[in-house]
């Protein structure tokens, strides 16, 4: 309009500009060229420029990535996916007050944020867990070593774990030994391979520790943070809310303890569920850091905190399970299950969703992100339900039998439904870590 052309929103597009002169001439080709990259790539982006400034060989190649590169990041930072209508990137250049607006070069200092949280999990573990479990009974031994033996081996590791009647008879005859002790064999090779139980008290109290303390920090934030009362100032004045000292510390730390676990796990024992964890910590780091660059913190808080109240009381059981304190294991589990229905089928949708879907509508309308990060808000109540429903059932049987069991055909279910629904990382930060521990204690 008024004889100007129209430009693309945003500074990842692609400008569109031709030389004077033609290829003959020295000028360059006619086409689209890349807008800037963001600000943590202008490194690369100078050594491109004076790589295609070089010999004519590499000249082409490093126009060709400089091409791709722009292409790629205009894409990915694209403002009419990320931001509301009419706002871009550059509005968030100037210093706002505290901490100024969320910056993705923030989560630079997550890590060794992180390799700080992981030595402390080592101390503690070693200096405060390990006492305390040695305190109330549990051994520090290993589990019974199986007797050595080549075929019995060969058969456990690239056959099966759970030989069957015929196999059993057959492995008798070869070896001479009796169907029983084969058996006994495979039972101790079995439990070889599991973390002893004071590993997993030792892992379950530091989570226990952490979960507690942040709970106990989010609640001390949220009381006198004005969204906490009114979730209608969750959108208030958005995208342009500073962040506060507090809501940095709260949400870097958080991000810091699930990278954390994320290097613990390639030093830890390896289990079964490794797979399947590591895709949970990588759909929450994913989730965090989506929220947090989107600067929809302040309702990220809110369902931190939410997740938090019951993951401490899940540990708490499980602390109670491997010091055999069955009463109080059983009363823990129960009181989780009632904290855990409660949360995520009664707080949630009529708190958290209310206010993301409704509210946000009202004040700030929809936009692409704004689809995607409800989208996902969504699945995870679906997820809500179906994990309460398998946690009420299991805390019925515990109240029906006097203990908590995990029957045989709810655990692979549990870790199954998990693994598929977690593949595509439909979990909001800290939502499917408390049923992971449930499935897989």
């Amino acid at each position: 309009m008024g004889g100007e052309e129209a430009q693309p929103r945003g500074g990842g597009g692609l400008r569109r500009g031709v030389d004077e002169k033609g290829p003959e001439g020295g000028g360059r080709r006619s086409g689209p060229a890349p807008g800037p990259p963001p600000r943590g790539f202008r490194w690369l982006w100078r050594q491109l420029k004076l790589w295609r400034l070089g010999p004519r060989g590499g000249r082409k190649m490093a126009t060709a990535a400089a091409g791709a590169l722009g292409l790629l990041w205009g894409w990915l930072w694209s403002e009419r996916f990320w931001l509301p209508q009419n706002v871009s990137w550059a509005n968030f250049e100037g210093q706002g007050d505290g901490y100024g607006y969320p910056r993705a070069r923030h989560i630079l200092s997550v890590f060794p944020l992180a390799a700080g949280v992981f030595s402390v999990r080592l101390l503690f573990e070693r200096f405060i867990a390990k006492p305390c479990a040695l305190h109330v009974g549990i051994q520090d031994s290993g589990p019974y070593q199986a007797q050595p033996n080549a075929i019995l081996e060969k058969v456990f590791m690239s056959i099966t774990k759970y030989p069957d009647e015929k196999r059993l008879e057959g492995l008798s005859k070869q070896l001479d030994w009796d169907v029983r002790k084969i058996q006994c064999w495979f039972r101790h090779r079995r439990n070889q391979d599991k973390p002893p139980t004071l590993t997993k008290f030792c892992e379950s109290m530091w989570r226990f520790t952490f979960y507690l303390c942040i709970f106990c920090y989010g609640i001390r934030f949220l009381w006198s943070s004005p969204w906490f009362w009114d979730t209608r100032q969750c959108w208030h004045s958005y995208p342009y809310q500073p962040l506060t000292s507090g809501l940095y510390y709260y949400y870097i730390m958080e991000l810091a303890f699930y990278w954390s676990l994320m290097f613990s796990q390639f030093t830890d024992i390896k289990r079964k569920d490794f797979l399947i964890m590591f895709l949970h910590h990588l759909a929450t780091i994913g989730l965090i850091t989506f929220s947090y660059i989107n600067n929809m913190v302040r309702v990220g808080t809110l369902v931190l905190c939410l997740h938090d109240v019951s993951d401490f009381l899940l540990e708490a059981a499980k602390l109670a399970n491997y010091a055999k304190y069955q009463r109080l294991c059983d009363t823990l589990f129960v009181i989780f299950s009632a904290v855990f229905v409660v949360t995520r089928l009664g707080i949630y949708p009529f708190w958290i969703l209310n206010t993301t879907l409704f509210e946000s509508w009202e004040i700030i309308g929809p936009y692409r992100s704004w689809w995607l990060f409800n989208g996902l808000l969504l699945v995870l109540q679906v997820l809500h339900v179906i994990w309460s429903y398998l946690i009420a059932r299991i805390a019925f049987k515990a109240l029906i039998r006097g203990k908590v069991t995990y029957p045989g055909r709810i655990r692979p279910r549990l870790c199954t439904l998990h693994s598929f629904l977690t593949s595509f990382l439909f979990s909001m930060p800290g939502g499917s870590w408390t049923v992971s521990s449930l499935a897989c204690v």
